[in-house]
């Protein structure tokens, strides 16, 4: 049984400039696993898109658990990838869930879809 579902789409502009105006804005969106990954990627625009899509999926699941960001942290929240490259997510606290995940990119915008269901 489906208990939610979120979705967000952010600005890929919007986090490059918060990623500049901001230096510590990396270390509170990604957990220190993704950040491994974020800075052994080749160039900014890639950064970027990585960066946007993992905020992006964590604020889509905060919206399909209905809190938002808040009671959750982005630090309780991981994306990594299975052994096919499919983004899946961790998250403290919601070990017993299902949860399906979706990321896009288009040219300006990253999006995401989050499902959480019932075992």
């Amino acid at each position: 049984m489906i208990k939610g579902i979120g979705i967000d789409l952010i600005e890929l502009d919007r986090i490059q400039n918060s990623m500049e105006k901001n230096n510590r804005f990396v270390d509170r969106i990604l957990t220190q696993n993704e950040k491994n990954v974020f800075t052994q990627l080749q160039n900014r625009r890639r950064k970027t898109e990585f960066l946007a899509g993992r905020y992006a999926v964590k604020e889509a699941f905060a919206k399909a658990n209905g809190t938002g960001i808040g009671k959750l942290s982005f630090q309780h929240i991981e994306v990594t990838v299975d052994e096919n490259g499919a983004p899946f997510m961790k998250v403290r606290g919601f070990e017993g869930e299902n949860i399906f995940i979706s990321i896009t990119h288009s040219r300006d915008y990253a999006a995401a879809q989050v499902i959480i269901e019932d075992n």
